[in-house]
């Protein structure tokens, strides 16, 4: 059985301007906050800044972490990640969750700093005592992939979890993976079902995918070729690749819905420009029985030559047969 694969996605977490209304201050720190809030959300991004400045160095915390984010997007100064890093540790020693995220971030892509997994994790473990999903979920990818760490999918599993009952979409992917594979769990394809179908509920390509293959092999769940294609239909419309494969594999053999080579075919060819090499033999055998479109073993050839060129070995021994013929 193959393994499914987990995903890593990383981002720098700007302060949200709405929290910075939250704050209370003196007359004159109030205005100077209001017209820098006015003049962020103008775009006038200089201006924020120097609006700000007296107030970060203040120590207003929430400002000093929107001054690293203004660093970090050069956003009315210049890109610079030193900087960035010098507001954030401001901040983050102040105890904001935000600025030790985003501290994490930097340490964890070498931006500003030296690439320090180790501190990345130092970071990310901060943010995520105070509840913070996104410092949650990294963590789990750090646990997940050892790094800054011993391996440990089984600490994994439980930062993604904790992220995942937050809503973290990737976090409830990942969880659906790590069931999925028997990973730092007892392999349970019913609760790899349970947390891929939270994630597939939020417009996640790859979990949809996912459950489509769940229902297709009948892996913790009565196998349903209707609901295969359902989840693989929702997937295929994203672009995801595999998902337009299977589409067209199902129409191909009639599982889940009236066989259709014309179907087939739209599918598979939305597969194949993307580089599917599974698609792309698909197409040419389409195209060399004449199934759904003009038999033409020209265009058979020119898919087969682009499956084998992946390294399709059945697509190499069709062109030999092709050559064999004079096609």
């Amino acid at each position: 059985m193959k393994k499914l694969p987990c995903r890593n996605l990383n981002k720098v977490l700007v302060a949200a301007i709405a929290a910075l209304g939250l704050l209370t201050a003196a007359p004159v720190m109030a205005g100077a906050l209001e017209d820098g809030m006015t003049a962020f959300k103008k775009g006038n991004y200089a201006e924020a800044h120097r609006l700000w400045l007296p107030l970060a160095q203040q120590g207003n915390s929430q400002i000093q972490t929107m001054l690293g984010a203004m660093y970090v997007e050069g956003k009315g100064v210049k890109q610079n990640y030193t900087l960035a890093r010098q507001w954030y540790e401001k901040a983050a020693t102040q105890g904001d969750a935000d600025a030790q995220y985003n501290l994490g971030v930097l340490y964890e892509k070498g931006h500003g700093v030296a690439q320090n997994y180790a501190l990345a994790r130092r970071w990310y473990e901060k943010a995520a005592a105070q509840g913070m999903a996104k410092a949650q979920y990294n963590l789990g990818i750090l646990y997940a992939n050892g790094r800054g760490v011993a391996q440990n999918y089984a600490l994994a599993k439980q930062w993604y979890e904790k992220a995942a009952k937050q809503g973290k979409t990737d976090a409830q992917y990942n969880l659906g993976v790590l069931y999925y594979n028997g990973q730092g769990v007892t392999q349970n394809y019913a609760l790899a079902k349970q947390w891929l179908e939270k994630a597939a509920a939020q417009g996640d390509a790859g979990a949809q995918y996912n459950l489509g293959a769940l229902y297709n092999d009948g892996r913790g769940v009565a196998q349903d070729y209707s609901l295969a294609r359902q989840w693989y239909e929702k997937a295929a419309a994203q672009g995801n690749v595999d998902a337009q494969t299977n589409l067209g594999t199902l129409y191909l053999n009639g599982k889940g819905v009236t066989q259709n080579y014309a179907f087939a075919k739209q599918w598979f060819e939305k597969a194949a420009t993307q580089g599917d090499a599974i698609a792309q033999f698909n197409l040419g055998v389409l195209y060399a029985n004449g199934h759904g479109v003009t038999q033409n073993y020209a265009l058979a050839r020119q898919w087969w030559e682009k499956a084998a060129a992946q390294g399709d070995e059945t697509a190499k021994e069709n062109l030999q047969i092709l050559k064999s013929k004079g096609y």
